[in-house]
């Protein structure tokens, strides 16, 4: 190679070298993407410091678990039923009595066994996506992570059952944004779940999302009963009448006041609910104005802004009052979008005859400081136990409470 050759060589290099090196100082430099809890904020509130809380995904020793802290309406009592479940969150009861937990961040789902007064747990499930969804019907437990979804066939007999893969059968969407699933068996014997948003607020598919749905067990017949639900993470049929009420979460970065949260009365499938255009007490979103909040049905109750109301269920036991049977007990998880804090309890949902309009009333609570602003635990699902007893999971503290009540 000669000198001329070699000296063009390196003066070639020298200048791709100082024309990559700016980009590459760019490349470095560059912000992260946008985690998805963040879009829709404003720029004027860049630099809020509101953002998700963090679970504890480690065990809580059961003597710090802040029992003590619970306020309930005279009569009734919380007790500490499980505890050491890192995660805890939705729960569905066995014919055999095993209340089965699902979880998001941990990926495991528990099962919790009561053996003559004292209960044991253990990891049933484990290193799935966000496998939030629980069901149980005819001996086979369902699990429905963010796109896969799984049935143990005779799993109080057999404990540590194969799961049969459904996955492909029910084909759901695999966004992990709001993709967590709440699911139950109806009155009609089919499976139903949520498919959430794959965003804060967007235009997306709405034959894909922000949907609730129903299937047969076995993945097959997918019915759309209910269109622009943004977020539902529970959901039950009122005593009587076999119709359908979910509750559903408000979009973030709106203010501290708006949107509400809400709970839905779907009475014919299909029906659309109004996100994204309209949430909450017709509220209209600013960015999504092409159809109006009178086209859609109101919501039956609202459920406070920001309070991420989940998990749902009436009440059907004889344990608690005449006043309290019928009522929709929902578990509010807790606000981060909102400098206040809000929710962190359970609260009540009277009804009214036709099961339109209802009226909500604070039931557990105690566990928001608001002095502080801080919170000692995060309800997040409610079951009623056949003895009339409620069950109250608490995902922070990776435990379940049982109330009760004695005249």
């Amino acid at each position: 190679m000669t000198f001329s050759l070699r000296r063009h060589m390196a003066i070639a290099g020298a200048l791709a070298l100082s024309l990559t090196a700016p980009a590459l100082a760019q490349q470095a430099a560059a912000p992260a993407a946008t985690p998805g809890w963040a879009q829709g904020r404003p720029a004027d509130q860049a630099s809020s410091p509101l953002a998700p809380h963090a679970p504890r995904l480690t065990a809580t020793p059961a003597d710090r678990i802040p029992l003590d802290s619970i306020r309930l309406p005279e009569g009734f009592k919380a007790e500490l039923w499980a505890s050491g479940m890192p995660g805890a969150r939705m729960m569905a009861r066995g014919e055999d009595g095993t209340v089965y937990v699902g979880t998001r961040t941990i990926g495991r789902v528990y099962a919790v066994k009561d053996q003559g007064g004292t209960r044991s747990t253990r990891v049933l499930a484990q290193r799935l996506d966000q496998p939030n969804g629980v069901a149980v019907r005819d001996g086979a437990l369902y699990v429905i992570a963010i796109n896969r979804v799984l049935r143990f066939d005779n799993i109080a007999q057999n404990p540590n059952a194969e799961p049969v893969e459904l996955t492909e059968a029910f084909a759901l969407p695999t966004e992990a944004h709001h993709g967590w699933k709440f699911a139950a068996f109806g009155p009609d014997g089919k499976l139903y779940m949520n498919v959430g948003v794959p965003c804060n607020v967007c235009n997306f598919d709405e034959n894909r999302h922000a949907l609730i749905l129903r299937y047969n067990p076995d993945g097959s017949g997918r019915e759309v009963m209910g269109h622009g639900v943004r977020n539902s993470v529970g959901f039950d049929w009122r005593p009587g009448t076999n119709v359908l009420y979910a509750s559903n979460n408000g979009r973030d970065w709106a203010g501290n006041d708006a949107p509400e949260d809400t709970l839905h009365r779907l009475s014919r499938p299909g029906e659309h609910h109004g996100f994204p255009y309209c949430s909450g007490n017709a509220w209209q979103d600013p960015g999504h104005t092409g159809r109006q909040c009178s086209e859609f049905p109101a919501p039956v109750a609202m459920l406070g802004p920001h309070a991420a109301a989940l998990g749902m269920r009436f009440y059907t036991g004889t344990m608690f009052p005449e006043a309290y049977r019928g009522r929709a007990f929902i578990a509010r998880h807790g606000s981060w979008n909102r400098d206040a804090k809000i929710g962190f309890d359970v609260v009540t949902v009277t009804l009214n005859e036709d099961g339109s309009q209802g009226r909500m009333e604070p039931f557990l609570t105690g566990l928001l400081e608001s002095g502080d602003n801080s919170f000692k635990g995060r309800p997040t699902d409610v079951l009623v136990m056949p003895d009339g007893s409620l069950l109250v999971s608490d995902e922070q503290n990776g435990a379940i409470y049982r109330i009760t009540y004695q005249r």
